[in-house]
């Protein structure tokens, strides 16, 4: 019975750990550039007795352990915005901005204009060129980003191109070593950088979250059930053993 109790509270625990997870899916559905993240699981085996006068060998005993969580880096649907800003990548690679901690890197391509005409992204973070932040001029107008990142104005009334820099894109070798930090952003953690000669940017759209939001929402109903289920169990079980100590006290008259 202590068994049955210590498998149905571990199989809990990693229900409690997975909901989270999800949660966090389910929250992030409408994220531009969002990875979804997905728990993985694996069958962990211990022997419940060590003592050498029992006899026959000892059954071994099937926990539930969650190993971690990996990220799906699978590209989200494009979004048309018609806001000559907002550019989306197609392909594998990340745009590199200058947040408070330093360098990071995000897929969110939502960018706007500061106060002084610096490209930022929709937190405030500076957008890195190849040859820093992009900065625009007041009488710049008429904004091209071409699909390498460079990016073109018409400035007063000329009639030519002016580049005011090249949008830097950044390709690493495992973008799932990529940490985390919140706010859409990732640090390089143990992911190393690479050359990218393949990806793309797409003026005028956005990527959205790569979260399929009625699978997450299913997955949380399954989690729920899956939970109640083992509650049941565990209380049947007290319940025995309950049963089991009330009959061994029960001394006959």
């Amino acid at each position: 019975m202590q068994n049955a109790l210590l498998i149905g509270l571990s199989r809990q625990m990693t229900l409690e750990r997975q909901m989270d997870v999800i949660a966090n899916n389910v929250a992030n559905a409408n994220t531009n550039g969002f990875k979804a993240d997905h728990s993985l699981f694996e069958e962990y085996l211990n022997s419940n007795a060590r003592e050498d006068n029992f006899i026959g060998a000892d059954r071994r005993v099937s926990y539930v352990q969650d190993r971690g969580t990996f990220r799906d880096i699978g590209q989200g649907p494009m979004e048309a915005t018609s806001n000559p800003l907002d550019v989306a990548i197609d392909g594998n690679a990340y745009f590199a901005v200058q947040a408070a901690g330093g360098e990071r890197y995000t897929r969110d391509g939502k960018f706007s204009l500061n106060s002084t005409g610096q490209l930022v992204t929709s937190d405030g973070a500076l957008v890195l060129g190849t040859g820093g932040p992009i900065t625009f001029q007041p009488t710049d107008h008429d904004i091209n980003i071409a699909p390498d990142g460079t990016v073109t104005v018409l400035e007063g009334t000329a009639r030519t191109d002016s580049i005011r820099g090249k949008i830097r894109m950044v390709a690493f070798d495992d973008p799932t070593r990529l940490t985390k930090l919140g706010a859409n952003l990732y640090d390089i953690g143990s992911a190393v950088q690479q050359a990218d000669t393949k990806s793309t940017v797409r003026q005028g759209y956005v990527e959205k979250s790569n979260v399929n939001a009625v699978s997450e929402m299913t997955r949380m109903v399954e989690v729920m059930r899956s939970y109640a289920s083992v509650a049941s169990l565990l209380q049947q079980q007290s319940d025995l053993h309950k049963s089991a100590i009330e009959k061994l006290a029960d001394v006959p008259a």
